[in-house]
């Protein structure tokens, strides 16, 4: 089995029990996350593009941290809790990917853990050698 190491990007505290993302040999699977601030608070509420933009502000520095762009990223899961303006997160997309754009799915749920968040992104990259 591959050693798992958690993988932050910043300060992380002790009392959750997952990690923001693993490296798993030469794979990154980044955890779900939301639009909330380092206090929690969702940025964006109400402006599911808003939140998208700034989920990835976030995963670029996990992606960092591992050694890895966008370039690594090969599929996202994201989460929404609306219909409305979700095709506007495409423009998002577009800011972040590049072609080939990774793998996606895109799951309706009736709500998600933070209060105030539209939409919840993870992400799998295969790291650099």
């Amino acid at each position: 089995m591959a050693t798992r190491e958690m993988i932050t990007g910043g300060p992380w505290p002790d009392r959750y029990t997952f990690s923001p993302a693993v490296r798993a040999g030469n794979l990154l699977f980044i955890s779900g996350m939301t639009a909330g601030d380092e206090s929690g608070t969702i940025v964006g509420r109400g402006d599911i593009v808003g939140q998208a933009r700034y989920i990835y502000l976030k995963m670029a520095g996990v992606l960092a941290a591992a050694g890895a762009t966008f370039e690594h990223v090969v599929q996202t899961t994201e989460y929404i809790t609306t219909t409305e303006d979700y095709a506007k997160t495409a423009a998002v997309r577009r800011e972040v990917f590049a072609p080939p754009y990774p793998a996606a799915t895109g799951v309706i749920v009736a709500g998600l853990l933070r209060e105030g968040a539209l939409i919840e992104i993870s992400a799998v990259a295969v790291l650099p050698a």
